[in-house]
């Protein structure tokens, strides 16, 4: 089956980019396959990540080798309490020798951005990326600036420690395409990365695999997949059974439905394929809908919690059937 939208090369070709970013990320990251996959099929959806796990798992390590083995810019925000938003968009400084104002980028300005345990900064700090990562632009004073491409932010934050923070509000949450965790790796993978010794992440010499040019290529590519109309209506289903669902607060948004889409798009072009099968659209489900979703009457147990939404989630994604 291939889609007339999709010139002949175009699937090779992208292919060929998440291929080598695969490889040039796996020679500094160990036993993380899964992850890997999960964050590079959100790069070519030209989502945004939110990875919620203990410190110490590698989540910084992940960010800067993505940035590095795309030959782009990697930066890396600390949140904290006492943040304002001019500090990860920038402000605009009165110059005395012409009398004007001009701008100085923040650390939004980049392609990579780590936005380290984001909770910690409160709403209106946090609020500072809805426009960014929505649209690749920042407004200061008036003045409209874009950040340039590719563009992905990946923020994390401890699911285990939650005082001193801020929980993300629904509509951040939903500006994340995708929630993953790292874990820990296995136990041959860390008795390797002990024996390799310690170096920081930005001491890692990291393959610089492709250009920048080919991630915006692949990106535009990934929106040709084809999908199938039938398809389009199981995943219509399946948010539709969100929204009725009686444990649930509210069910997946118009914005989710769309991530849920183009992450299943993703994913087809990740394995080699031009269109989407409905094992692409369940196999994105639980890291596109998860975090979008919350229970009528909440746990005191955030961890818990989130197993709650992800065993509901995973009855509902089961109880509907695929199309033939």
């Amino acid at each position: 089956m291939m889609s007339e939208f999709l010139p002949a090369n175009a699937l090779s070709e992208s292919r060929t980019t998440l291929s080598r970013l695969r490889d040039a990320m796996l020679v500094r990251i160990k036993g993380k396959e899964d992850v890997i996959d999960q964050a590079l099929i959100c790069l070519a959806a030209g989502g945004h990540v939110l990875i919620e796990d203990l410190p110490g798992v590698g989540k910084t390590t992940l960010a800067y080798c993505l940035a590095k083995a795309m030959d782009t810019e990697f930066k890396r925000i600390q949140f904290t309490s006492d943040m304002l938003p001019t500090d990860v968009t920038g402000v605009s400084i009165y110059d005395e020798r012409d009398r004007e104002f001009h701008f100085k980028p923040g650390p939004i300005f980049s392609n990579i951005v780590l936005a380290d345990e984001i909770n910690r900064a409160t709403p209106k700090t946090q609020s500072s990326l809805l426009e960014v990562m929505d649209h690749g632009k920042v407004t200061v004073d008036g003045s409209t600036y874009e950040v340039g491409n590719p563009f992905m932010v990946i923020a994390t934050q401890n699911p285990v420690d939650y005082e001193g923070t801020f929980p993300l509000p629904e509509s951040q949450m939903d500006r994340f395409l995708m929630r993953l965790q790292m874990g820990y790796p296995d136990p041959a993978s860390e008795l390797q990365i002990l024996a390799d010794g310690n170096p920081s992440y930005d001491e890692m010499v990291v393959e610089d695999a492709v250009e920048p040019a080919a991630i915006e290529v692949m990106q535009a590519t990934v929106k040709k997949v084809f999908i199938e109309h039938s398809i389009l209506e199981y995943m219509l289903k399946l948010i539709t059974a969100t929204r009725t669902e009686s444990e649930f607060k509210a069910g997946i948004s118009v914005r989710g439905g769309i991530a849920l889409k183009v992450a299943s798009q993703a994913r087809a072009l990740y394995l080699g394929r031009d269109f989407v099968i409905p094992e692409d659209v369940l196999q994105v489900a639980q890291s596109v809908m998860g975090h979008r979703l919350n229970l009528r009457r909440p746990s005191s147990d955030a961890l818990e919690e989130r197993r709650m939404v992800e065993g509901i989630l995973a009855r509902l994604l089961n109880a509907i059937p695929q199309p033939k």
